[in-house]
């Protein structure tokens, strides 16, 4: 099982603290950090210092790190034009070295768009828009270089783009589709992306989810397996009951609603749970670390969560 560090800095982060947390994953010997792509925080907390762009915050990251990848979950097709968002992130890939994934979603938070003037058009049109703007940017990045890539759809239009830059990695870097939806997101997932996520959901429902994905996979002829599955789950470990209910009660939440719903209790609970997605199919799990400042959790999860899987 592969285990990432995911954060949510809408929260309320700052980018030193984001490096930090970003730096102890990268030491603790994760393969990767992801972080959230939002504008407003949710919940009661204050959300201080504010919204940090995920792409700018992945450019910086990119410099500061060396080894771990990075990425979001996800990215939403909402905030960014097709075409300039395929420069950002292939820039961010040279910038780093080749180690960029690209999550790509509808978006769902309506208030973070009524906040800072985003358009929030109906569910029928973010998913069309998502579509058109998979197509636009594998399309840029797996053109020839000495090619030229056009697109004529119903919201996107390019001419003759000389489709540059080109990302470090070959033929693109990893594209991830995640969410809930039980027709077009597996149907998205199967036609564009090398990995498929489910965010914060129990088992069943994954159950259900993977089988829609196997059967979107035999429509079109792909491999099932070529799809690698992966969840993201909070984290909440601890070496005692003491140290679970602190962190519990450090982001607001209750011990028996997270070992229901997340990953909460003791390593050998979170490793226990681990193995029922395992048997379910998933391959790669991100661990959802809340508390930016506690990087000792990083480094249980790590020492005891981890290891434990290897």
């Amino acid at each position: 099982m592969d285990l990432r560090i995911f954060c949510e800095p809408q929260q309320g982060a700052s980018y030193e603290q984001i490096l930090a947390l970003a730096l102890a994953s990268e030491e603790s010997g994760f393969d990767a950090f992801f972080r959230s792509d939002h504008y407003l925080k949710m919940g009661a907390v204050s959300g201080l210092p504010g919204p940090s762009d995920s792409w700018v915050t992945l450019a910086a990251l990119a410099r500061d790190t060396k080894r771990i990848r990075l990425g979001t979950l996800l990215t939403s097709a909402t905030f960014r034009l097709p075409g300039p968002l395929a420069i950002s992130v292939a820039e961010v890939d040279a910038l780093s070295a080749g180690r960029v994934e690209l999550g790509l979603g509808a978006g769902w938070f309506e208030e973070e768009h009524l906040a800072y003037g985003i358009p929030f058009p109906g569910v029928t049109e973010r998913f069309d828009k998502l579509e058109e703007q998979l197509a636009i940017i594998t399309g840029l990045w797996e053109t020839p270089i000495d090619r030229t890539f056009t697109f004529s759809g119903a919201h996107y239009q390019l001419k003759e783009s000389p489709a540059l830059p080109k990302p470090v990695q070959t033929p693109r870097p990893p594209i991830i589709v995640g969410g809930h939806g039980a027709k077009r997101t597996p149907r998205l997932a199967v036609r564009f992306a090398d990995e498929y996520n489910i965010p914060f959901s129990p088992l069943e429902f994954c159950r259900t989810q993977f089988g829609r994905i196997d059967e979107a996979c035999h429509e079109v002829g792909r491999e099932p397996t070529s799809l690698l599955r992966s969840v993201a789950l909070v984290a909440c470990c601890g070496r005692d009951n003491r140290e679970v209910a602190r962190r519990a009660a450090s982001i607001g939440r209750e011990v028996a609603e997270l070992k229901e719903s997340g990953l909460a209790g003791s390593p050998s609970e979170i490793v226990d749970k681990i193995g029922t997605f395992a048997q379910l199919g998933v391959a790669r799990i991100y661990l959802q670390i809340l508390d930016m400042e506690d990087l000792d959790h990083v480094g249980l999860l790590a020492s005891d969560v981890q290891s434990a899987l290897r």
